[in-house]
């Protein structure tokens, strides 16, 4: 009898590892078959036909409409993906409506429909604006590579902002790709974006603004300086300045040299009356733009 009771419990074990393993679901649905043709049989397109059986059995609606827009942007279906969540959301729960937003930035973004990108992103700042985002909460749970963690509102509204941004940068309209950029990092700044907002003044010709923005993110100022990848890009982004502008060579000597008398001088003048960075413009320059940005 122990030898069946230990035989079946290392059989439980080892069912229980293949599903970690695999990260597939437990159980014999339409849901848990399209996951196992998706990430253990590598049958994308027959992951979307199991995935259509979910949706229509009501079997984890939420996860198979997302999962299976993921897989058809995955084979460039895009524009089916699309329809396919604006079309079947309604069956999904509130709880999964915010995330099936990200999916549809992220279909726009790859299809290229850049208005309904603006928009969709606009909403859902009016959203966190207006306290209905989160449930009200200040954090909510996200997933990523098959970890969660916490977001706050205030990451979460820099994130939409620099998605924002960079749509705007897609449409040429540096200008107002400027103001949204700089709304993001006064909220929650970062390498990436600071090297995003940099580009937007290059594109603008306002080298010098550009080179101080960059700066920072080379001289460690930002969090995120360290990612490869963004590191990389301010080098890139400061190469082509100084290529377009060859006296910025002078600058940053004079930058490096005055550096303790210009925080001295923000010092004394946090004394004098309220704060204005020394690296980024008076932001009422740019006032009448904001205006046009209904978030």
């Amino acid at each position: 009898m122990d030898r069946i009771s230990r035989k079946s419990s290392k059989g439980k074990q080892e069912k229980d590892l293949y599903h970690i393993i695999h990260k597939v679901p437990q159980g014999d649905g339409p849901y848990v078959k399209a996951k196992h043709a998706q990430l253990v049989d590598k049958e994308p397109e027959a992951a979307i036909v199991l995935f259509w059986k979910a949706i229509n059995a009501g079997d984890r609606v939420d996860s198979a409409l997302k999962d299976m827009a993921v897989v058809m942007k995955q084979l460039d279906r895009t524009e089916e993906a699309i329809e396919a969540v604006k079309s079947f959301r309604g069956l999904c729960s509130k709880s999964a409506q915010d995330s099936l937003d990200n999916v549809l930035i992220d279909l726009y973004k790859k299809s290229g429909k850049i208005e309904e990108q603006i928009e969709l992103l606009k909403r859902k700042l009016r959203m966190i604006y207006q306290g209905e985002a989160f449930n009200g909460k200040p954090t909510k749970t996200a997933r990523s590579h098959g970890k969660k963690f916490q977001v706050s509102v205030k990451q979460e509204t820099s994130r939409l902002l620099g998605n924002l941004g960079w749509a705007y940068m897609q449409k040429s309209n540096f200008m107002m790709a400027e103001v949204v950029y700089r709304k993001a990092q006064m909220i929650d700044p970062d390498a990436n974006k600071a090297c995003n907002l940099g580009l937007c003044l290059i594109k603008q010709s306002r080298f010098d603004e550009a080179y101080s923005v960059i700066q920072d993110v080379l001289m460690g100022r930002l969090p995120g300086y360290d990612d490869f990848k963004s590191r990389k890009r301010a080098e890139e982004l400061i190469l082509e300045l100084k290529s377009t502008n060859p006296s910025l060579e002078e600058h940053s000597d004079m930058l490096g040299l005055d550096d303790d008398f210009v925080k001295g001088l923000e010092n004394l003048t946090n004394e004098w009356g309220p704060f204005r960075s020394k690296r980024l413009p008076i932001f009422e320059e740019i006032s009448e733009l904001r205006d046009q940005l209904a978030c």
